[in-house]
């Protein structure tokens, strides 16, 4: 199935996803609480208004990435350098 697809008000829990592209799309009051994102591009996305409590990030590209403004990867050398 291609092209442009509207999903509302659907329970997809436990829901798999391989091969696919989102790019542009749009996710306005989702829960992804559990999820695991693997292998996954986040390059340009725009993030606001989410809970990120008790998520877990690794092994991940942090170029360019900023937190209210802040880049992270200096958010990271200053905390290191404090350590």
């Amino acid at each position: 199935m291609e092209g442009k697809q509207q999903i509302a008000n659907a329970d997809l829990a436990e829901s798999s996803f391989q091969d696919v592209n989102l790019t542009g799309g749009k996710f306005t009051d989702v829960s992804f609480a559990g999820a695991k994102f693997t292998d996954v591009t986040f390059a340009g996305a725009t993030i606001h208004n989410v809970d990120l409590s008790n998520a877990n990030i690794t092994d991940v590209n942090l170029d360019g990435l900023r937190i209210d403004g802040v880049l992270v990867t200096e958010m990271l050398a200053a905390y290191e350098k404090s350590q």
